[in-house]
């Protein structure tokens, strides 16, 4: 695995009430939760960044209120179509 270092500004930690080893770990989930949300990203990969299982990592979503569906409104539409 690989270690990234970079400086944040101590008042960051004090904002959320969280150590900086939680406040990492919570940045690892938000941003494998965003880039979920972007679609860069698959459950299983986002999971896999962030740290979690998928079945964490699907409650994280929700915590984020962030659908665990990447499908648009037309793809859905679409597939129930083709479904019939």
């Amino acid at each position: 695995m690989t270690k990234l270092t970079f400086e944040m500004p101590e008042s960051a930690f004090s904002v959320l009430h969280q150590a900086p080893k939680e406040f990492a770990l919570e940045m690892r989930v938000a941003a494998a939760v965003k880039w979920y949300e972007l679609g860069r990203l698959s459950q299983g990969r986002a999971a896999e960044i962030a740290g979690l299982t998928r079945a964490g990592f699907i409650d994280a979503l929700s915590r984020y209120k962030v659908s665990p569906f990447q499908y648009t409104a037309d793809e859905l539409a679409e597939e129930l179509r083709d479904a019939h």
